[in-house]
């Protein structure tokens, strides 16, 4: 009896019960009783210790008011909660955020969109509650689970499905800002909670009606008119925050998912949304991270490498964006990795695409082959225009170092190529990839600016880009000498130059120079001869059309801009006249196309040089020759020779002078201070180096060949035939006449060549002369020299050299100082 009694009057139940019952009026529409709850939160506040009780009675009441669809009262004990949650701040609000985050459960686990609704928005006005002290013990997987579940809501009333992913998305955020910055809550960045986060955004992201995203910073995605209902708006800003809360060890854990979701939603092609996410994540994240992001596309790229073309074009795609953007900030160490990994994927297109080549050629499906083929092209193009947008955004010290690695991957014949095997791709797969590399490369070299040109063209980069420039295709060398003058012109002069063409004023171009810096100086004492060789060379080739020629001229023309003294205005101007006696000799039986085209070039470099210079006899000299060829050979000349049909002679007459440039005129218009004139005297000969020797022009069936031929002549089994000896021989072999003339003729010639020509000519020939000497005694050598003997138990090994028996110790002989 005593305990029914007690049970039965109100007065005696403890007083936080009675202060949380009077908050809830009878009728549930009244709403709640604000000065109840005003008493209910004074209460809490002076006995902290309540809290708990306070929150565990709540919950209870809600639990019972949710099982009996009392939905009114369910709202006013939230509201209830919520205010609590917002007026007190003490140690004890520990145990009544573990009864609010229970009750947030039973409202987000019900069915009813609104209840669920109803527990989002307080789980986030409680996520914004910055509390003193960390939560040891608290864990939030089940909202994760449970708002992930929300943000792909497929509810048949579109307002009611949109209410629950907004719902969602705003929980993720709530739970992001809840954890991210507390140390003990870093479980939540592990994969089974990124793998749950990041596809619920870009599920909303996706499904937005949007199209027009950039996802530059500061520039979400468009929302409607009621801004924060849109789901896709409020998604990207919940991406963006998460990202940009990323730390150093996250970020992997971060970006894998996206790469995951993209893969199995099929967006690489099109590409756009995945060009949009990783625009997204390279603005949002810290810049020092961007290395970060890149390392994760080159390894997703890696892994489908075996994938359709056009996958494979969609994530290259996304990597250009991707290291566009790092580019202009801190890219790190992944430089090289990117360039190494782009030139693999590189060759394995390129190798497809011959292999759909010669499956075509033996089988009926022309159609699909070609397809395929196509394909991988705009593969290559996207890794070209990767490598060479990157290459070209970096500073011009990174700039160097991309250059240098990219002309090594280059398959140069007769020069190791470490990357590229070419033996297998054949002839037509290594031009595609020099094309495709020197074509990067111009991209790369774009705006480069160097003060020295040493720096800029250093041996290990020169000697294989002119390599290449010896190749019998017009392509690439077209493709050199477009890298070479992205180089040289520091001054942005060759927009001014495009075109081959007599210029009547070149004053009037306003050309931008500067004074010839001492290392300038050096650089072309060093490799001018390189350079007019090549030039040379790149001349005569029979497969020139007039673009080859135009750069040419733009090439003659940048080198006199950049880099001419008054020493190289001589051995451009020997060389120009060399050019044009080699077009009037035409010893190796070029076409007349190409004779006259040369003489063309001639003129409109000499016509160029001689206002640079600006010596009047000199352009008087030009004039006179230039007006003599408009009224008798116009086709010597570049407005006519390149014309469509224009009409070609048969001939050129060695004997009509006034057409051509002489030397002796030359001489007498620059006889004074400043030039030695005495140099155009003696001709300009291209000197024969060890680029010829190795036959890098020859096809690599060609050099195979070659070599087999060399090694079957040089058998032993082969004898030289005796030359028979007759009368004629043995007359031939006493008569001396005319030896003696000959010998001085030599030595005079020898003698006036090494007075009057420039010390680095005279260098470059006798070191080939040394490099010949070399070679041939080491072969002398290794043909003669032998290992001494060994003592017994000693092996004697020698690279090429036979290996031979031991000798005992006893057996060998010791000279007599040796004995002791």
């Amino acid at each position: 009896m005593p305990a029914g009694v007690c049970g039965c009057c109100g007065p005696l139940r403890p007083r936080y019960k009675r202060l949380v019952d009077n908050i809830f009026p009878e009728d549930p529409k009244d709403g709640l009783s604000k000065s109840d709850m005003e008493k209910l939160t004074f209460y809490a506040v002076s006995a902290p210790e309540k809290l708990d009780r306070i929150g565990a009675y709540l919950a209870e009441r809600l639990s019972r008011d949710v099982v009996r669809h009392r939905y009114g009262y369910v709202v006013i004990a939230m509201e209830a909660l919520d205010q609590l949650l917002m007026a007190c701040h003490s140690q004890s609000i520990k145990p009544f955020v573990e009864s609010f985050l229970h009750m947030v459960a039973k409202l987000l686990e019900s069915r009813e969109p609104d209840l669920q609704v109803l527990g989002t928005n307080s789980f986030v006005k409680f996520a914004n509650i910055e509390e003193d002290t960390p939560s040891y013990h608290r864990r939030y997987d089940f909202f994760v689970s449970q708002f992930s579940s929300m943000c792909h809501s497929t509810h048949e009333d579109p307002e009611t499905r949109t209410r629950i992913r907004v719902a969602g998305i705003k929980g993720l955020q709530g739970v992001v800002r809840k954890t991210v910055n507390d140390e003990l809550q870093a479980i939540i960045w592990e994969p089974q909670h990124m793998d749950k986060l990041i596809p619920s955004m870009l599920f909303n992201m996706q499904d937005s009606e949007d199209p027009e995203r950039t996802g530059h910073p500061g520039t979400p995605l468009a929302a409607s008119q009621d801004g924060e209902e849109n789901p896709a708006a409020l998604a990207e800003s919940c991406f963006r925050e998460l990202l940009g809360r990323a730390a150093y060890g996250n970020m992997n854990n971060a970006v894998r998912p996206v790469l995951v979701h993209l893969d199995h939603h099929h967006l690489w092609d099109p590409n756009d949304f995945a060009v949009s996410c990783f625009r997204i994540i390279m603005y949002s994240i810290q810049a020092q991270h961007s290395h970060h992001v890149i390392q994760q596309v080159l390894s997703h790229l890696d892994n489908n490498n075996k994938n359709t073309p056009r996958v494979r074009a969609g994530i290259v795609q996304v990597l250009l964006e991707t290291v566009a953007i790092a580019a202009k900030g801190s890219v790190g160490p992944t430089v090289l990795e990117v360039f190494n990994t782009l030139l693999k994927h590189l060759r394995m297109s390129v190798d497809f695409e011959l292999g759909e080549t010669s499956r075509r050629n033996s089988s009926s499906s022309v159609s699909s082959s070609r397809l395929k083929e196509s394909e991988e092209r705009i593969v290559q193009n996207a890794i070209i225009q990767t490598i060479g947008f990157f290459g070209g955004n970096l500073p011009d010290y990174q700039r160097a170092e991309v250059m240098m690695f990219v002309m090594g991957k280059v398959p140069v014949y007769g020069t190791p190529c470490h990357t590229l095997d070419t033996v297998k791709i054949g002839h037509q797969g290594t031009k595609r990839i020099q094309t495709m590399l020197l074509s990067s490369l111009i991209m790369v070299t774009s705006g480069f600016r160097s003060k020295s040109m040493a720096a800029a063209l250093p041996p290990p980069f020169l000697d294989p880009l002119f390599s290449i420039s010896l190749m019998e295709d017009s392509e690439l060398r077209q493709l050199v000498l477009e890298i070479l003058h992205n180089i040289i012109d520091r001054h942005d002069n060759r927009a001014k130059l495009r075109g081959i063409r007599i210029i009547p004023n070149v004053a009037a171009l306003k050309i931008k120079r500067e004074k010839m810096s001492k290392q300038d100086v050096a650089f072309m004492k060093k490799h001018g001869q390189q350079l007019y060789r090549h030039i040379y060379l790149g001349c005569k080739e029979e497969d020139n059309s007039h673009k080859n020629f135009e750069l040419l001229f733009t090439t003659l023309a940048v080198l006199t801009i950049e880099l001419a003294n008054e020493e190289v205005v001589i051995d451009l101007i020997r060389l120009s006249v060399a050019l044009q006696d080699m077009a009037l000799a035409n010893e190796e039986n070029m076409p007349m196309f190409i004779r006259c085209s040369v003489m063309a070039l001639v003129a409109a470099y000499l016509n160029f040089l001689s206002q640079m210079i600006a010596n009047p006899p000199f352009c008087q000299h030009i004039s006179k020759v230039i007006e003599a060829r408009t009224m008798s050979a116009p086709y010597l000349l570049p407005e006519h020779v390149f014309r469509l049909n224009c009409p070609l002679p048969e001939t050129l007459d060695k004997d009509d002078r006034p057409l051509y440039f002489q030397t002796t005129d030359v001489a007498e218009c620059l006889a004074g201070p400043g030039y030695n004139a005495e140099r155009l005297s003696v001709p300009y000969i291209p000197q024969v180096t060890d680029e010829d020797r190795l036959t890098r022009r020859k096809s690599f069936v060609d050099t195979v060949s070659l070599q087999v031929d060399i090694m079957s002549s040089s058998l032993p089994d082969k004898s030289p035939l005796a030359e028979e000896i007759t009368f004629e021989t043995l007359k031939k072999a006493i008569d001396t006449t005319g030896l003696d003339e000959q010998e001085r003729e030599k030595r005079r010639q020898v003698m006036e060549k090494f007075q009057k020509a420039p010390f680095e000519e005279i260098a470059a020939h006798c070191e080939s002369k040394a490099n010949m000497l070399h070679d041939r005694l080491a072969q002398i050598f290794e043909l003669t020299i032998r290992p001494p003997p060994s003592p017994s138990g000693v092996v004697s090994l020698s690279t090429g050299h036979p290996q031979h028996p031991s000798v005992p110790v006893y057996e060998m002989k010791f000279p007599d100082l040796c004995v002791y």
